[in-house]
């Protein structure tokens, strides 16, 4: 039997693949970011990992409602940023 990895899709809801996530989020927080952010590392012995989910990509993150990191993914973030501005503007 191959190794089954826990990934969050779109839906927000977790389930089974075979193939682990690319990136890895915080389920308190709602943010995830690349798997080798310094930031998550860093949290990781400080109880991090149990709240750690994991994504097939970028727009199953997005869609379950987690935002893009700003210490790993800064582009990213400043779009999303940019992006909640307009919103309450409007």
């Amino acid at each position: 039997m191959s190794k089954q990895y826990r990934l969050i899709g779109a839906d927000g809801k977790e389930y089974l693949s075979d193939v682990p996530g690319k990136f890895g989020g915080n389920k308190s927080t709602h943010i995830y970011g690349r798997l080798d952010c310094s930031i998550a590392l860093a949290y990781i012995p400080r109880g991090y990992a149990e709240n750690r989910v994991f994504f097939a990509n970028e727009q199953d993150a997005r869609a379950a409602g987690y935002r893009p990191c700003a210490n790993c993914m800064r582009s990213e973030y400043n779009i999303w940023k940019n992006d909640q501005l307009h919103k309450t503007t409007k």
